[in-house]
């Protein structure tokens, strides 16, 4: 079977480092490329760390620059706190080798959709910006696109940011509502099943031994992750928002779903929320509501252990 197609949407961060990675290391996936935007970091900052990424694993993947605010809110700060200045907690930043592809984000995510109609998965692991401008730019792609994932959302569990909302969605809920409502199929992992997905200290060690150039940057930067997380008094364990992500596309078994009609409150207390909806007419999304949280954490550990080799044969066919 030929591996499946995806676009990442994503702000790295460092969870995003973690998923991009995974991708990279999954043979099951095709990663066509990175889109960036705002959201754990400025999109500049965003753009430059997806890059290095890519160089990283020495994987073949065009980046192109997007979003750097909402779409009609008021932009927040970055979180700073939760990812460090440079989005990888106390990593030093370094500049990439290589510049982003020419197009924006929302012009790369359309023409590569219809260039590859019905095969494209596109995974978004940040606000949702880039998504919405590239369905007003180009609205047939919703019809072109295998599958949308998104990271982002609560259902059953307070959210992250406030009571009600989850940071993803609350950081652009106008761009939320477009893609929720676009006739596409959407598939919602959000903290109903994220916050389920833990992994301490022990588990990056042993990425690190068996990886130590990949495995030991992710190891180097969740020092701070796991520092924000013992901060709120929680385990010195973090969640694995973004690799649950594309885990559900990889591995969709590990995951329980229910359809549920869901809009997204766009302002007051309750901005960012993602509340089913009592009205009839409203679109049905997937919502993760299970999951196999020690399963997830075994693959995660299998698939990054082999990314320093993984990042050596591409290196090798290169040259």
């Amino acid at each position: 079977m030929d591996p499946q197609k995806i676009i990442i949407d994503t702000d790295p961060g460092i969870d995003d480092a973690m998923a991009i990675h995974q991708a990279f290391s999954d043979t099951r996936l095709r990663v066509m490329g990175l889109t960036t935007v705002f959201g754990n970091v400025p999109t500049a900052i965003a753009t430059r760390n997806a890059l290095r990424l890519a160089e990283m694993a020495a994987y073949s993947a065009p980046v192109a620059h997007g979003a750097d605010k909402p779409m009609k809110r008021v932009p927040a700060p970055p979180a700073d706190f939760v990812h460090g200045r440079e989005g990888f907690g106390r990593v030093p930043a370094a500049e990439p080798l290589q510049n982003a592809d020419p197009r924006s984000a929302c012009t790369f995510l359309s023409e590569t959709i219809i260039d590859n109609p019905n095969e494209i998965c596109v995974c978004a692991i940040g606000p949702l910006t880039n998504l919405a401008m590239a369905l007003e730019r180009c609205p047939e792609i919703a019809d072109l696109t295998k599958s949308v994932t998104v990271m982002g959302g609560t259902v059953t569990r307070p959210g992250n940011v406030s009571e009600y909302a989850e940071a993803n969605i609350w950081g652009d809920p106008d761009a939320a509502e477009i893609v929720f409502s676009a006739n596409w199929d959407v598939t919602m992992i959000g903290l109903d099943v994220t916050e389920q997905v833990q992994c301490g200290p022990e588990v990056f060690n042993v990425i690190a031994r068996s990886s130590p150039r990949i495995g030991g940057f992710l190891n180097d930067a969740v020092d701070f992750y796991l520092d924000f997380h013992e901060s709120k008094n929680l385990p010195r364990k973090c969640y694995m928002h973004d690799p649950s992500a594309v885990f559900s596309v990889t591995d969709p078994d590990l995951f329980e779903f229910e359809n549920l009609p869901l809009e997204v409150i766009l302002a007051g207390e309750e901005s960012g929320r993602t509340k089913v909806s009592k009205s009839p007419n409203r679109k049905i999304i997937r919502v993760a509501t299970g999951v196999n949280s020690t399963s997830i954490q075994k693959k995660f550990i299998e698939l990054l252990s082999v990314a320093d080799k993984l990042a050596d044969d591409r290196h090798g066919s290169i040259q």
